[in-house]
């Protein structure tokens, strides 16, 4: 197959789940002996034409005039190039930005290539948001649903989300994670962080991520270890975090890419938080679970969807509080069927190997009667 990915901020990763994702899979397709394009804006900093026999296409992107908003431009252009180059399929990770361009470009009624849009998250929930951006963005939603030829859903609450919501079918492949062998203490170092002492959140600082539910929970404790949160704070809302909390031993990691280091920091957290809520299959906290970790996370039905009774959940600060004071007692007795249940998942459901093979038999049905009918 000729398949393209779109809608990401290139490969290699150096931004956020959808790109790990888009690497992932276009590096196991191509070991299964597809052709398989990815698109990067072009100011990434990777400036090779292939990464591990992926091609790389470089589009320009404004991003530097118009901020988010770049997106639109940049989404479009990707995808009038990708029309023209003889693909099977188009891939499109994310719908909200690309969303216009489906109509401009008339997607629905053309026969070739299929494009399938994996429809993330409720990105209209996102908490960032005014009432008239969220409002714009559930029309962009209805867009993408409306024209694509196929969707995909990374969780088994945002498939039910489009079933209700739009009466539309999507198919469920979820995000893949690796288990890994090795955990080395020494990787700590640089971090000043010893095993098991410290608390651990890996986000982006978005609202929607209850980083600040947590933090207050945190603060309100009997607080023993310093918790460390690692993700860019560059952002207002990352800059408004730090200067809440910069006279409490609350250390802002950061945005760290090293994934050695993050697997090991991760793995010796005494507690690992995960606080999103708008819906989907984070990568991250996939691979909390490949990491062994004691996971405490939001309490929604996108968390509880993929470590249903294998984690402990809040929904506010007060029960942050309660799991802190509590944290001995609770992790010596949970801590084993959690880990050993979450391991378990990583191996039966969200490995990458599955992924790859899940999407390429999807690709390969998809494409075959696409073909009979023409």
């Amino acid at each position: 197959m000729k398949i393209a990915v779109l809608g990401t901020k290139g490969i290699p990763n150096n931004y956020g789940g959808f790109e790990q994702f888009a690497e992932y899979l276009a590096i196991g397709l191509v070991k299964k002996g597809h052709d398989v394009t990815v698109y990067n804006p072009h100011y990434h900093p990777y400036n090779e034409t292939r990464f591990h026999d992926v091609t790389i296409k470089r589009v320009y992107s404004p991003e530097k005039y118009l901020g988010s908003a770049a997106n639109f431009w940049y989404d479009y252009l990707c995808l009038k190039d990708a029309l023209t180059q003889g693909y099977d399929l188009i891939y499109e990770a994310g719908y909200h930005s690309v969303a216009p361009s489906y109509a401009i470009l008339n997607i629905k009624d053309k026969a070739r290539p299929l494009i399938i849009t994996n429809m993330d998250g409720l990105e209209w929930m996102r908490s960032k948001w005014n009432y008239l951006t969220r409002k714009l963005i559930r029309k962009l939603e209805t867009i993408a649903v409306n024209n694509s030829h196929f969707l995909i859903s990374d969780n088994l609450g945002i498939q039910l989300y489009y079933q209700n919501t739009f009466n539309k079918e999507s198919f469920f492949i979820p995000y893949g994670a690796d288990l890994i062998d090795e955990f080395r203490p020494e990787d700590l170092q640089s971090t000043g962080l010893v095993p098991y002492g410290y608390y651990l959140l890996i986000a982006r600082l978005e609202p929607e991520n209850n980083i600040e539910m947590i933090l207050d929970g945190y603060v309100q404790s009997t607080k023993i270890l310093p918790i460390c949160i690692i993700g860019n704070t560059n952002s207002r809302y990352g800059q408004y975090l730090v200067n809440k909390y910069k006279d409490i031993d609350i250390r802002f990691l950061g945005a760290i890419y090293n994934k050695p280091l993050l697997d090991s920091l991760r793995h010796f957290s005494q507690i690992y938080f995960h606080g999103h809520s708008v819906g989907g299959t984070n990568p991250s906290l996939l691979e909390a679970m490949a990491c062994n970790c004691f996971i405490v996370a939001h309490d929604n039905q996108f968390n509880k969807s993929v470590l249903q009774e294998n984690a402990l959940y809040f929904l506010d600060y007060r029960n942050i509080k309660v799991i802190l004071e509590q944290e001995k007692t609770l992790r010596s007795a949970h801590f084993n069927p959690f880990t050993q249940g979450n391991e378990t998942k990583i191996k039966n459901i969200y490995n990458w190997d599955s992924v790859v093979t899940q999407h390429e038999l999807l690709f390969e049905k998809l494409i075959a009667t696409q073909r009979l009918r023409s």
